[in-house]
């Protein structure tokens, strides 16, 4: 056997944030609870989520922070020119205090701090340690201390329902030998995370170049549970939302996370200094990067992008401080990059592809093929020597000229975590067929049911949107489980 048992109340598939928290829900109920984890580890993308976002806690009171519900709704409609779905916007924002209490007092998940990323509301509740730390001390001890079974190195692989459509149960198989077996459930909870991972499912619903998107996550997330409940009669919608963030070094060479708190990486993709395309032309005013979405979105529609930085800039951020703080990565937002200098010369002596450098502007011009580098360059060094950005109204703090060399371009792909949405859901998660009615015991919670949330562009205002959810959403299909299984 490749479980404990054969039969089964609640099944949740991916062992992630918003399944482990929804098992824990779910077992803590008296539920006979099934994690399955494809992956021999647990925590997914979840180890890597930084913080929550929620309206109405003790934190923000005790700052002053005064956000309403409704306030946030709106914002998120908005945002999304009212893609977004009000009603479980609603729901999930009137709760949301409550969820991060009900984290802290039954789990024992901590929070360091409330902030916010960029221009952003302070809506950011940090996790202690980040996600690995709470999901791994704190979140997992508790699903199995419920009496939750988890079983890793496992996958689902077809859903099963009986003659009037209710789910009955999952044919599973063992990732290491592909033995397959088939168990019995009342209730199936999607939890896989999205489809970033999956370059096929990539282009076709989001229409994006997979090539560009750099994939800051698990790598697990491969669109297992779209897949499952498509082919259990789930409506296709609400998909093609990428959680695409700002620059990211394109390095093809390394693994993707190498690069999270690297300095090279903050200087070039997040100091908004000069972004040029494939043709040398600058393209925005390079503050976007304080909503990274804005900025993902408009680094896609360049067929490249690089981040143009001469010596002296080397220099001052290497000696003296940084033009923009990054308070999320750096407990000492005004302490340089004592290590910038040293990284920029060990990923040239590796001949890594994404870095360049030219004793000239018109050697890095003809190097990297960018006709027009050389002219756009002579003009931003005027508007920033006349101390105002007449062509993209850059603020004069950021209007650095480029003018010392050695010259270095850093090409630069889109940093994504995750894919928002593939499955329609009630406002209990209960998964909606094509003409909108429920399939009877599926469920879809965290990434795989949050398209609903935005539109075509995923929110940074409103921070920790996606990560709230996950926790929201997971103990919200469990409870309605509970009533399913009850009944």
């Amino acid at each position: 056997m490749l479980t404990k048992n054969k039969n089964y109340d609640v099944v949740i598939v991916g062992g992630g944030l918003s399944g482990l928290i929804s098992a824990f829900q779910a077992a803590d109920s008296g539920l006979k609870t099934l994690v399955l984890e494809k992956g021999r580890h647990l925590g997914g993308s979840g180890n890597y989520v930084e913080g929550l976002c929620a309206v109405g806690t003790e934190m923000q009171q005790k700052k002053g922070i005064n956000y309403t519900p409704s306030q946030l709704v709106q914002a998120e409609l908005d945002y999304s020119h009212y893609e977004a779905d009000a009603r479980s916007l609603k729901e999930y924002f009137n709760n949301s205090a409550e969820t991060l209490s009900w984290l802290h007092k039954k789990i024992g998940i901590e929070f360091s701090e409330v902030t916010k990323l960029g221009s952003g509301l302070m809506t950011w509740h940090l996790l202690k340690g980040q996600g690995k730390e709470q999901i791994q001390n704190h979140l997992v001890p508790s699903v199995k201390k419920a009496g939750g079974e988890i079983q890793t190195s496992i996958s689902a692989e077809r859903i099963l329902k009986d003659n009037r459509g209710q789910v009955s149960g999952l044919v599973i198989k063992n990732e290491e030998n592909n033995a397959e077996e088939a168990i019995s459930a009342k209730a199936v909870i999607i939890a896989t995370g999205g489809f970033l991972n999956n370059k096929k499912l990539v282009k076709e619903e989001t229409g994006y170049d997979p090539s560009k998107i750099i994939n800051i996550n698990s790598g697990k997330n491969t669109g297992d549970g779209q897949k499952l409940a498509w082919a259990a009669g789930a409506q296709r919608v609400a998909k093609g939302t990428l959680m695409a963030f700002n620059g990211y070094l394109n390095d093809p060479t390394n693994p993707a996370y190498k690069y999270w708190y690297s300095e090279m990486n903050t200087a070039a993709a997040l100091q908004s200094l000069l972004f040029v395309n494939e043709q040398g032309d600058r393209f925005v005013n390079e503050q976007v990067t304080d909503n990274f979405a804005n900025c993902g979105n408009v680094f896609l529609h360049q067929n490249k992008v690089y981040s143009i930085i001469d010596q002296s800039t080397v220099n001052y951020l290497t000696k003296q401080r940084l033009f923009k703080s990054i308070e999320i990565y750096y407990e000492n937002i005004n302490k340089p990059f004592s290590h910038l200098q040293d990284q920029i010369d060990n990923a040239l002596m590796e001949k890594l592809p994404f870095i360049h450098k030219a004793d000239s502007i018109e050697q890095l011009a003809k190097e990297l093929n960018l006709s027009n580098l050389s002219t756009n360059l002579e003009r931003y060094n005027y508007l920033c020597e006349k101390g105002q950005d007449d062509d993209f109204e850059k603020d004069s703090h950021f209007m650095i000229p480029v003018k010392k060399g050695p010259f270095y371009a850093f090409e630069l792909g889109i940093g994504a975590f995750t894919t928002l949405g593939g499955l329609k859901t009630d406002l209990n998660n209960r998964v909606l067929s094509d003409k909108g009615t429920v399939i009877p015991g599926l469920y879809a919670i965290g990434a795989d049911a949050a398209g609903k949330l935005c539109g075509d562009t995923y929110s940074p205002n409103v921070c920790g949107t996606c990560a709230g959810y996950c926790a929201y959403s997971g103990r919200i299909a469990a409870l309605d489980a509970l009533k399913l299984v009850n009944k």
